[in-house]
């Protein structure tokens, strides 16, 4: 059996975050990751997928975004390539293709057993993120085996769907990208619309991330939300961070011939149908989308900044057409349909009992109620921006102090 002071389970941003604040500290530990350093991007990630976040704003521990192209987006494989050279700048100890089978407490701390070796460790840190496996609606049981069903960790390009059209289920990031992908490609699609965050990649000629921080809305906390569990399950803002910087929303979309309908309530065989709320939604999200931009012009006119930036001009509204309210995906020619509808988290190697009736782990900032279990990387995990790459660093620090005054009081006593 191996020995360290420290586990922490996996090896993308969080536990390479996590691990560089360690080494700081000089706490000995070891990072498992099941394949190479950052595998999910590498893998589990479309082929055009980029950053919706700039380059600027990749910032880690004692690390940031050193290329030619600050204001642009990284695509997939360049973030596995940036948190390559992130774990290589600090000689990051991490053991690869090492897929972990189960975490269970001892008195001395945990054990953990992995696809290699046997650890025992004084502290465990859950570092496999928010987007763990795609979340998968039970009506997708309801498909006949005539329709392909993909998730986005498996999908590709278009060509790798089957000839025809494609229906995409939820519109935030992930949905407006692969419909605005699928109809460049020629395809024809239909898009299931529910609740989702809508807004400008630019306004009044700064990047709206840009906007996000000098409004200190990734700053905001959990503690600031009433609704908690509801923050943690929001989708994310349609963006993409395309070279061009244009905006993917569902103006846009209508507009290249994208089908949008209401949220899906129902599949029948091939008949899909439709809740009739598309109007509804796509109004509060636009209410919410004016009232932030309403705080951007209040913060502009605040500091005199008018003269340093491009005039007020607010994105167009979708306009008021019915929406269908049932499809028959046969006699429409759809072949595929791409679940775009969020990820879940699932721990069957965890035999600790920090988990609540949902399988989400419970804690407070990252501090489970067992001593020397930790989590990082999750969504609003203390800031809105915990679950970001240019947010996981302050977590992070946390933890590694709470690990490191562990270890002192331990050596005290």
């Amino acid at each position: 059996m191996h020995r360290t002071h420290t586990v922490i389970i996996g090896g993308g941003q969080a536990g390479l975050a996590m691990s560089r604040c360690l080494t700081n500290l000089g706490v000995e530990h070891v990072v498992l990751e099941r394949g190479r350093t950052a595998e999910r991007w590498r893998s589990e990630r479309w082929d055009s997928l980029r950053l919706l976040s700039p380059n600027w704003a990749t910032r880690l521990p004692h690390w940031s975004y050193r290329g030619p192209d600050h204001d642009g987006f990284m695509t997939a494989a360049a973030v596995a390539d940036h948190l390559t050279a992130y774990a290589d700048s600090f000689d990051a100890p991490i053991e690869h293709d090492r897929t972990v089978h189960a975490v269970r407490a001892t008195p001395d701390g945990f054990v953990v057993s992995e696809s290699a070796a046997t650890w025992q460790a004084r502290n465990v840190v859950l570092a496999t993120g928010w987007c763990d496996l795609p979340r998968v609606p039970a009506v997708a049981r309801q498909l006949p085996a005539s329709v392909q069903q993909w998730t986005p960790n498996r999908y590709r390009r278009p060509a790798d769907l089957a000839d025809g059209g494609v229906l995409i289920v939820g519109a935030s990031a992930t949905g407006v990208q692969l419909a605005d992908e699928l109809a460049r490609a020629g395809r024809d699609v239909v898009l299931a619309v529910g609740r989702h965050s809508r807004m400008p990649r630019r306004y009044r000629g700064m990047d709206i991330w840009w906007w996000f921080e000098q409004l200190g809305t990734w700053s905001r906390t959990i503690d600031d939300v009433a609704d908690q569990r509801g923050a943690r399950a929001e989708g994310s803002v349609q963006l993409v961070g395309s070279p061009d910087r244009r905006d993917v929303d569902l103006p846009s979309l209508a507009e290249r011939g994208v089908q949008l309908v209401g949220r899906l309530v129902e599949l029948d065989g091939e008949r899909a149908v439709f809740a009739d709320d598309l109007a509804t939604t796509t109004a509060a999200a636009d209410r919410r989308m004016r009232r932030l931009l309403g705080e951007i012009d209040e913060h502009i006119e605040s500091r005199h900044l008018e003269r340093e930036v491009l005039e007020a001009v607010r994105p167009r509204r979708l306009p008021a057409t019915p929406a269908a309210s049932a499809i028959d995906l046969g006699r429409r020619g759809v072949r595929s349909v791409i679940w775009a509808t969020g990820h879940r988290r699932s721990y069957p190697w965890l035999h600790v009992p920090v988990l609540d009736a949902r399988g989400e782990i419970v804690h407070r900032r990252g501090i489970t109620a067992v001593d020397g279990l930790y989590a990082l990387g999750l969504r609003f995990q203390h800031r809105r921006d915990s679950n970001f790459i240019d947010g996981v660093g302050r977590d992070a620090t946390f933890l590694a102090d709470h690990i490191a005054t562990r270890r002192t009081l331990s050596a005290i006593h």
